[in-house]
């Protein structure tokens, strides 16, 4: 059921809830230029499996709402926001990419509220002194602008929804260092599952060593397909993730 609900600063998210008795939901979080619906396929094999889930579309992606303002920190706060407006006292949460940075905020910031934590190909912030490097800098793989090229067929109300304005913000967001994520990690006390694409992705491999090392319970799996695991390789992302959910 298509549903919607205002955020802090007023801004209006759209989001879908299978429903059901499911004491703890699964929240799927898209990543950026996407929408909800790129978790169609997966929502449907957790319902099959009794879970309630919920799929949101981010401030300035898909139903929801443009925003003047688009900081990594409101992501979370609209996460948690939504989290409240369904009084949900437990989540699991699976997030790719822009959602998986957005799910890890939620689980640092709200650690009673997380209880299993998927971060999907999210790239890691810089840490202080930290240069770009390779996986950050560089270019899409022919395999990505085909699936960049396709997707407007695919998915058009997303990209023709997609506040394109929200481009540069993020991108400076990611270049510049950020300390307190990296300081707030241990504060991490779900079970958490990282999954990277293998070298055509976009996680670094030194910062994704530290980031599982510092976040007490955590294991880290590679599927090599590149930045989109749960489109490209699905019955592999489902059989990890489902797994994951479910110990």
């Amino acid at each position: 059921m298509l549903m919607t609900a205002t955020t802090a600063d007023d801004v209006e998210l759209s989001f879908r809830d299978s429903g059901g008795a499911d004491p703890v939901p699964v929240i799927l979080v898209h990543g950026m230029g996407g929408d909800s619906h790129t978790w169609d396929r997966f929502a449907r094999t957790l319902v099959g499996r009794g879970r309630r889930v919920v799929t949101l579309d981010l401030r300035g992606h898909g139903r929801s709402a443009h925003a003047p303002s688009y900081l990594f920190p409101q992501f979370g706060d609209d996460l948690l926001h939504l989290c409240d407006h369904l009084r949900l006292e437990r989540v699991d949460l699976v997030g790719h990419s822009l959602g998986g940075h957005t799910a890890s905020l939620v689980a640092q910031a709200r650690p009673d509220l997380v209880r299993r934590l998927v971060l999907e190909e999210a790239p890691l912030p810089l840490r202080t002194g930290e240069t770009l490097g390779r996986m950050s800098s560089r270019l899409p793989t022919p395999v990505e602008l085909w699936h960049a090229v396709t997707g407007v067929v695919r998915h058009p109300r997303a990209v023709l929804a997609f506040d394109r304005s929200m481009t540069r913000s993020a991108l400076a967001q990611f270049r510049e260092p950020n300390p307190v994520w990296w300081q707030n990690l241990p504060g991490i006390t779900a079970s958490t599952l990282v999954i990277s694409g293998g070298p055509g992705g976009m996680v670094d491999p030194d910062r994704l060593a530290a980031a599982t090392a510092a976040i007490s319970r955590c294991e880290a799996i590679t599927i090599k397909v590149g930045h989109s695991v749960h489109r490209d390789r699905p019955n592999q992302f489902e059989a990890a993730v489902t797994a994951f959910l479910a110990d």
